[in-house]
């Protein structure tokens, strides 16, 4: 990951913070229920969408959303609370900050991968949420139905592959 972006996002959390956007707050069980909730929800309705072949837009959306959920989940178990103005890209900036070095430190100290390794896993999986929070707002309004295909099947893939690093931090 470029780390220009990474110095924006450190940057950006500053200003969230002063900002209200992002506040510290000791575990809230009820809200990361229900965020895990969401996720196993919005997973579960887009892989349906898929297999019926209802809409790809909604297992696009239905996807990242899935990504959404279980990322605020873990942010949530950390101890931070994303608040409602631009919550996609506070949850975005606060994923290049706080996941990227978690799952970096948690790769290592338990699969003992060697540094570059474990770095390399991390940035895929931050940029995973990244991609697909940008095709979202995208694909609704530019793409072709063909295109939306293939975007609806690595989308339904990444959020799965998210969820399943996402769920072995939690596992700690």
């Amino acid at each position: 990951m470029d780390i220009n972006k990474i110095k924006q996002a450190q940057s950006n959390l500053k200003i969230y913070f002063d900002d209200g956007l992002i506040k510290k707050q000791k575990f809230d069980k009820l809200v990361y229920d229900t965020y895990m909730k969401n996720h196993t929800e919005s997973i579960e309705v887009a892989q349906k969408l898929l297999d019926d072949d209802v809409s790809d837009l909604w297992v696009i959306v239905s996807s990242y959303y899935s990504m959404f959920y279980i990322a605020n989940a873990y942010l949530v178990s950390i101890g931070l609370k994303i608040g409602h103005k631009i919550a996609h890209k506070v949850t975005a900036d606060s994923l290049i900050v706080y996941l990227k070095e978690h799952i970096e430190d948690n790769l290592i100290e338990n699969y003992e991968l060697l540094a570059g390794d474990a770095l390399s896993i991390s940035e895929n999986l931050v940029e995973s949420f990244e991609f697909e929070r940008v095709k979202r707002s995208k694909i609704q309004y530019e793409t072709t139905d063909n295109i939306k295909k293939y975007k609806a099947e690595t989308s339904i893939r990444r959020a799965k592959l998210f969820a399943l690093e996402i769920e072995k931090l939690f596992e700690e």
